[in-house]
Formats: structure tokens, C-alpha cells, sequence
């Protein structure tokens, strides 16, 4: 047993709960961050940019999405490699994982770059508000490469159990944000470009903090030479492709739902924007539990302990419960003062309350669907991920959100959304519980090459290649 492999033993659900609260400290942080640029855009006055925000984040959710792929494929190889007693391997990886990461995120943000019109005309945005989106855009899309090294970062640290480390990165990196933000919009009277420019600094912050305690603590990087890397890249895609596909299906089911809600207005936009900056502040620990619970189950999965692995998935659905429940009653208490901060009225009011009402209970689905997520990503299944992900945001989107809009309008829109996060995170939970009964059946060894190089035939037969 490596000594590194700290979730091998002790309490999980302590684990669980230090991994997820430490870590969603440091996500809220840049949530919180892009919020308080939400109501800094709402002092402005002018509708439009606020719409502009809303087509906006559809995208860099799309972006952010590709990341999250990579991020989850760093976490989950140095995971597995320290349960197997390997650190040697686990550094190795982590290195090809960030370069092959940062490869691959220069050439989709150059593709994304360059078709902004093309993306945020999809969503439906015309006129002033979509010139305002690409402006907004065009600024943030750059810097994709460097997220990624913050948030891939982030994840190899948490793959070793420094969840502290990988939180004051995003906590420093969202307060710079916070400082700078508003000079920019407000002294320096950039506006929306002031926003973009805020958010790309504090990039810069979060990779350069993730990047130091690698070096400091865990025994550092080494530059791939070139035929380990390659060597290398089979487990990285074998997890990190799917992950990806996995990712990049929340954004499409959001631009549909964008879309959708475009019909009623920029009023109904902007209230789905104010909905969309609450959701991660409101439920930042449970879209952090997904990358913590991860690595959890990777070490565990690694040291072959399949009973603390099925514990640790019960243990963090019971996790995703408790903190539902807080934040709906928190959200429901506030609902009034949250809508007064945006000076909220009309169709963004109705919005806004429907959200911090019984709407926001159906997330704990959302969280089933997360916590499956993490153990597919990690016991060898990422195309389970892919699938149920897909499955969601289409089937599980496209007809609720058009029943709920025929019955109920522009709310209607967010109630077909939330109903097929509950068919889909019920089914997840199912899969993922026989999915490790069968991984133990047949006893497969994590640092097997057969285990990956099946994978990467699934994935080549997903593309149609042989």
C-alpha cells in the first residue's frame, strides 16, 4: 500500500464530506465570483448585457465542459496508480495528462474561437445582444488552455488527498477576480469586456497555484519524452474521450433549454441567466462531489477493496441528500432578497422563485447522476457516463422541457429540465450498482494494458474506425 493512498482507510463518509466541502469552497469561489459580475452587469442597466451573459455561459459551459474531460482523466489514473502502490506511475501520468491536455485544449479553443457567431447564433441570440455575447466571448475562449491546467491541477491534487491545496488555488484565483472585476467594469468603464478580462486573470491565478504545490509536495512533473507519452495516451483517451463526450452533453441539453426559453424574451433569458449563477453557489458542494468522490473510489478501486467502493457510493448519495436539503431551505428563506438583488420583476421574478422553491430539490437527481458518474470514470466504465449523460440531456431534456413549455410557458421551460434529472439520476444509481458487482466478478486489475487498450477499441468503434 502506497503511503500516498490516504482514502484506504478511515471513514469515508468523513472523506467524502472533507473532499466535497473543501472543494466546492474553492468552486463556489469562482461561482460566486461570476455572480457578483452578474449583479455588477445588473447595475449597469442595459437588459441586453445581461441576455449577452446568459447566451455567453451556454458557451463557456460548452468549453469548461471539454476540461472537466481531461481534469477527470489526471484524477483518475493518479488515483488508481497510488491505490496500486505505484507513485512513479501516477507522476508519469499526471505529466502526460497535462501536456496532452493543453495540446488538445489549443486546438478546441481555436476551433470554438473561431465559429463564436456561428455558436451563439445557434442559441438564438440576434442583434446587440449577440455582438455583446462574441465580444464577451472572444476575450474568455483564449484562455482555455490555461484553465485547463488549473483545473487538471486541481485534480492530481486532489487524486492525492490535498484537497486544501486544490481549494486555495480556485479561492485565490476567484478573489482576484472579485478585486478585479469591478475596477474594470466600473473605474475603467469597460463594461463587459471588464468581465471577461477579470475572469482571464484569475485563470492565470488558479493554474499557477495548482501547478506550485505539485511541485512542492507530490513530487513534481517530468516532460514526457516522446515515446512514453504516447505510450501514455491510451489510458489519457481511453478515459478522458468519453469523459468528454460525457461533459460536453450538459451544455447541448443547456443550449437547448436556452433556446427554448429565448422565446418568451430577453426578460425570461436574463431570469434563466440569475437562475443559472445560482445553481453552483446554491449546489457548488454537489458538482464538487463528482471530482471528489473520484478519487476516493480510484484509490479503493486500485487496492481491489470493492466493499469500501460500494460504501463510498452510498455514503456519498447520503451526502448529496444533506446538502439538498440546506440549500433549498437556505435558497427558500432568501428568495425575496435574492430577487430584490437583481431588481427582478415580471417573467425573471416568476423564475427566480420557482427555483428557490421545491424546484431545487429535484438537483439531489442531478447529484445521483454526478456520484454514478465518478464511479463509472473510475472503476474502467467512462462510456457508462457517456451514454447516461447523453441520455439525460436529450431524452431527458428536449420532450419535458417542450411538454413543460406547452403547459406552463417560460417556467415550464426550468420544470421539464428539472423532471428528466429525476428519471435519469434513479436510472444512473441502478447501473452504477451493478456495474461494480460485475468489475468484481471479474476481478480485473486497474494497471492492466488489456483494460485500457479495450477502452480505446470502444472508443475508435464510437467513432466508427477500426
Amino acid at each position: 500500500m502506497s503511503d500516498q493512498a490516504v482514502f484506504l482507510k478511515g471513514n469515508l463518509f468523513r472523506h467524502i464530506s472533507v473532499m466535497s466541502l473543501t472543494a466546492s469552497v474553492g468552486l463556489m469561489a469562482v461561482f460566486a465570483v461570476d455572480f457578483v459580475d452578474m449583479i455588477f452587469i445588473s447595475m449597469l442597466g442595459k437588459e441586453e448585457l445581461a441576455a449577452a451573459v446568459g447566451y455567453a455561459g451556454a458557451i463557456l459551459f460548452f468549453t469548461t465542459s471539454f476540461n472537466i474531460g481531461i481534469a477527470i482523466a489526471a484524477g483518475a489514473l493518479v488515483a488508481r496508480a497510488l491505490g496500486a502502490g505505484d507513485p512513479e506511475l501516477a507522476r508519469q501520468r499526471a505529466s502526460s495528462a497535462l501536456v496532452a491536455g493543453v495540446l488538445l485544449a489549443i486546438v478546441f479553443a481555436a476551433l470554438v474561437w473561431q465559429n463564436l457567431g456561428f455558436l451563439v447564433g445557434l442559441l438564438g441570440a440576434t442583434g446587440e445582444t449577440a455582438d455583446l455575447a462574441v465580444l464577451y466571448l472572444s476575450i474568455i475562449v483564449p484562455s482555455l488552455p490555461v484553465l485547463l491546467i488549473g483545473m487538471a491541477g486541481g485534480a492530481i491534487l486532489r487524486a492525492h488527498g490535498d484537497a486544501r491545496r486544490a481549494m486555495t488555488a480556485t479561492v485565490v484565483g476567484g478573489a482576484v477576480n472579485a478585486a478585479v472585476a469591478p475596477v474594470l467594469i466600473f473605474t475603467f468603464g469597460l463594461e463587459l469586456m471588464g468581465a471577461a478580462l477579470g475572469s482571464v486573470i484569475a485563470r492565470f491565478t488558479i493554474a499557477g497555484l495548482a501547478l506550485v504545490p505539485i511541485f512542492q509536495h507530490h513530487g513534481g512533473l517530468s516532460w514526457p519524452r516522446f515515446a512514453g507519452f504516447f505510450k501514455d495516451l491510451t489510458p489519457i483517451l481511453a478515459i478522458s474521450l468519453p469523459a468528454i463526450l460525457t461533459q460536453l452533453a450538459t451544455p447541448v441539453g443547456q443550449a437547448w433549454v436556452t433556446r427554448a426559453m429565448a422565446e418568451y424574451g430577453e426578460e425570461a433569458v436574463a431570469g434563466m441567466a440569475i437562475v443559472g449563477r445560482l445553481t453552483p453557489i446554491a449546489f457548488g458542494t454537489i458538482f464538487a462531489l463528482s471530482g471528489a468522490v473520484g478519487p476516493i473510489i480510484g484509490q479503493n478501486y486500485g487496492a481491489k477493496d470493492f466493499v469500501r467502493v460500494r460504501r463510498a457510493l452510498f455514503d456519498a448519495l447520503l451526502f448529496t441528500g444533506i446538502v439538498v436539503l440546506v440549500a433549498t431551505l437556505a435558497l427558500f428563506v432568501l428568495r425575496s432578497h435574492i430577487a430584490a438583488l437583481f431588481n427582478a420583476q415580471g417573467v425573471s421574478l416568476t423564475l427566480i422563485y420557482l427555483f428557490c422553491g421545491p424546484l431545487a430539490l429535484a438537483f439531489f437527481f442531478n447529484g445521483m447522476l454526478f456520484v454514478s458518474n465518478a464511479c463509472f470514470n473510475n472503476v474502467g466504465r467512462p462510456f457508462y457516463s457517456t451514454w447516461l449523460n447523453w441520455g439525460r440531456h436529450t431524452l431527458g431534456v428536449i420532450p419535458f422541457v417542450w411538454v413543460g413549455s406547452l403547459l406552463f410557458g417560460a417556467p415550464g421551460v426550468l420544470i421539464g429540465q428539472a423532471a428528466g434529472g429525476v428519471l435519469f439520476g434513479v436510472l444512473s444509481v441502478i447501473l452504477v450498482r451493478r456495474t461494480i458487482d460485475a468489475v468484481e466478478a471479474q476481478d480485473e486489475v486497474p494497471k492492466s494494458p488489456w483494460l485500457f487498450q479495450r477502452q480505446a477499441r470502444q472508443i475508435a468503434l464510437f467513432f466508427g474506425r477500426r
